[in-house]
């Protein structure tokens, strides 16, 4: 069974202006499809074909860089949608909690967000993710992903350049005041702690 491109789970123009959607039509419609569709022919007729993208993830790190990265990055991309909204709501009490403990508050763990984000070198991600009993924002460079690494990802920002070139050039630090202020999906978030293990890639 071939992975699906993932429906964006709001309009194109929902985040505009923090992303254009100019921008996501080359985003997702281009480089997220690349992704996929690289996977797909990679693992059919395999003993892969039938698994789940994150099985196939497992199975190809350190063993097969090319479909990993294709992969990972398909698993990224997925994810990194559902990570933003146009309506983001508030974190539940129970991650409100959370970030009180490991942050000190909501506004700190922004700061933080961004000043990772801003700080990141070259292409990547920054997540915000459940390690044992406490939050942490971890990094993973170029398509490197945290969907079989042990810990719960609650968000994820993508730092690549093709994420924000069109609408903020080469300002990362102003995409990331725009999606960290106004457009991480703070309920998906909650959902993600709430159920306790990593979100899986319904396609």
């Amino acid at each position: 069974m071939a992975f699906d491109l993932l429906p964006l789970p709001f309009a194109d123009t929902a985040l505009a202006p923090a992303i254009s959607a100019e921008t996501l039509s080359y985003h997702y419609g281009k480089h997220h499809k690349a992704y996929i569709d690289k996977t797909n022919a990679a693992v059919d007729g395999t003993d892969l074909a039938g698994k789940t993208l994150e099985e196939v993830i497992a199975a190809a790190r350190g063993s097969n860089q090319g479909l990993f990265n294709n992969a990972a990055q398909s698993w990224n991309h997925g994810f990194y949608w559902h990570s933003l909204a146009a309506d983001t709501g508030n974190p539940s009490d129970e991650l409100a909690a959370m970030i009180d403990a490991s942050f000190g508050s909501l506004d700190a763990l922004k700061g933080e967000l961004k000043a990772r984000g801003a700080g990141h070198f070259a292409s990547g991600w920054v997540w915000l993710v459940v390690d044992g009993d406490k939050l942490a924002i971890a990094e993973t460079h170029d398509g490197d992903t945290v969907a079989d690494q042990g810990v719960n990802p609650l968000l994820t920002i993508d730092v690549w350049e093709h994420a924000y070139y069109l609408d903020h050039q080469n300002a990362r630090p102003a995409y990331l005041d725009a999606v960290v202020d106004t457009k991480l999906n703070w309920r998906f978030a909650s959902e993600n702690l709430a159920r306790g293990s990593t979100w899986a890639y319904p396609g």
